[in-house]
């Protein structure tokens, strides 16, 4: 039997004439031969990312947009569409101020998940020791047995803090809680948060932002159960073996204490102290659209003035839509990240060129030698492998014929 095999020799030309053919290819000349595309344009940015980190009131109307209300005396605020994020106008978007209850949009983000709507639980003394003094109660008792959905109200509708701290030890505990709200909330990209109590009571260093709460009010009427209970406006609590109706305190969405129900509303969450003043979560429909209004401690007008303010964002945003540019976005920045490959390394060397430029061609000249020279880096391993693999061939084929 005749077997026919390479030589080691006509192996190592063929690689050497693949090698020649490659680098041809890779040449200026080859490349010249073949006009690339031109790159497309990059479009402009739909906003600064500075703006909103700017004090003061930020807006970019066009022509025909309506003004700004003038009625409007928080210290902060913000309008936003839920839909996509865009942030339509702001004023002081990222100044950290005390959020009281609106902070129990981040506990409900938080916790909902991790809890059994159907789930029983007989109320320990202990679970109501840390409520803080003067709160905001739905009437938990001790001794007395829940579904997780009668605290859930309790904590939407009476912004009941015995409610929070009932299902903050059903989740763990209120430190565990706590340390998971702050990851939440770094998670949503919501930097100017800092939690220390999860029912927003006043505490020291516990912060939000209007940017912030727009965050969390967008998240909430994202998800369904949350949805529900921010816009459910009475229920009844349970006492043993009756029960008692609740009203959801929020007055925009009951028509309340002589404040006119807006209409769409979808609810979320509003909140008092004497510490923060009145903070107020809204979202509204409308013909399509859906808005989030975030306003912080009005400054005139009384204990009505955080509903009526909001009023007038959400006209305004209605009425603004596709009249502005967006000022900003509730979106999280978008990580960048390099895959690792073959192409790492003369990414890497293109983004450092990049950046110090001075408009000379010595930095595409140096790209293109790294270029090449990983090219053929890689081709000098890839025939030593094909060689070697034909020596084993030929050194077993000789031993058949022999």
């Amino acid at each position: 039997m005749v077997i026919r095999y390479l030589s080691r020799s006509s192996s190592v030309r063929t690689a050497a004439l693949a090698l020649g053919a490659l680098v041809l290819l890779s040449s200026p000349v080859a490349a010249a031969e073949v006009p690339a595309e031109p790159a497309p344009p990059r479009p402009l940015p739909a906003y600064s990312s500075t703006l909103l980190d700017r004090p003061g009131t930020q807006v970019r109307p066009d022509p025909g947009a309506p003004a700004l209300p003038g009625d409007v005396s928080a210290l902060s605020w913000v309008v936003a569409d839920a839909r996509t994020g865009e942030v339509l106008a702001a004023r002081n978007a990222h100044r950290r101020l005390p959020p009281a209850s609106t902070l129990k949009s981040l506990f409900a983000l938080t916790a909902l998940p991790r809890l059994d709507a159907d789930r029983r639980h007989v109320v320990a003394e202990h679970e109501l020791a840390g409520v803080g003094e003067g709160s905001s109660l739905v009437g938990v008792a001790e001794g007395r047995a829940y579904r997780v959905a009668d605290l859930w109200r309790g904590v939407f509708l009476s912004s009941g803090n015995d409610a929070v701290h009932v299902l903050a030890g059903l989740n763990g505990g209120v430190g565990k809680t706590v340390r998971q709200m702050r990851a939440k909330a770094r998670e949503l990209g919501a930097r100017d948060t800092h939690v220390v109590s999860p029912d927003g009571y006043d505490a020291a260093g516990q912060v939000s932002s209007a940017y912030d709460l727009a965050i969390f009010g967008r998240a909430g009427i994202a998800d369904p159960e949350f949805a529900r209970y921010c816009s459910t406006r009475v229920a009844r609590f349970p006492a043993g073996g009756w029960s008692y109706p609740i009203q959801n305190t929020n007055r925009l969405l009951t028509g309340a204490d002589g404040v006119a129900p807006y209409p769409g509303l979808l609810g979320v969450k509003n909140g008092y102290t004497s510490h923060a003043g009145s903070t107020l979560i809204s979202a509204a429909r409308r013909g399509g659209r859906t808005l989030v209004v975030t306003v912080m401690n009005p400054q005139a007008g009384g204990g009505r003035a955080v509903y009526e303010e909001t009023r007038s964002l959400l006209d305004w945003g209605f009425a603004a839509a596709g009249k502005v540019r967006p000022v900003g976005s509730l979106l999280p920045a978008k990580s960048t990240r390099t895959a690792k490959g073959p192409g790492h390394a003369a990414a890497q060397t293109a983004a450092a060129l990049s950046v110090d430029s001075d408009g000379s061609d010595w930095p595409a000249v140096l790209l293109v030698v790294t270029g090449s020279v990983a090219l053929l880096a890689g081709l000098v391993v890839a025939v030593r492998r094909r060689t070697a693999t034909v020596a084993r061939r030929t050194d077993a084929a000789r031993e058949f014929v022999e």
